[in-house]
């Protein structure tokens, strides 16, 4: 059983990782500063940063250790979430992307790079 969600696991971040990056991408496309870094080809975590202007920072970080939403502005944490929490997060910026939608979460406009 163990070996079984230990390999269910590896799976889960390899999948997560794999979306972060085509995330990136498609911010990339549609103006914002994103990037999605991984170590060695495992895709076994991953860094993920998109800059949504004005000093509005969200990173989210996933391994084997965790999975981790931080949020900030002008270099101050607004908010960190863990585990499902920051997945949710993850997919509520995900959506917006998907639709185009001009407002970001709490009703913050997402500011394209100049």
């Amino acid at each position: 059983m163990f070996l079984r969600l230990a390999h269910q696991h590896r799976q889960f971040v390899q999948d997560l990782v794999m979306n972060l990056q085509a995330l990136a991408i498609v911010l990339e496309r549609r103006g914002y500063p994103a990037s999605c870094y991984t170590c060695g080809d495992q895709m076994n975590s991953a860094s993920f940063m998109v800059s949504l202007g004005n000093n509005h920072l969200i990173r989210f970080l996933v391994s084997d250790y965790g999975i981790t939403w931080t949020e900030m502005r002008d270099d101050r944490e607004l908010m960190k979430l863990e585990g499902a929490e920051a997945i949710n997060q993850l997919q509520e910026l995900a959506n917006l992307v998907k639709q185009s939608a001009p407002a970001y979460a709490s009703g913050k406009a997402l500011a394209k790079k100049s």
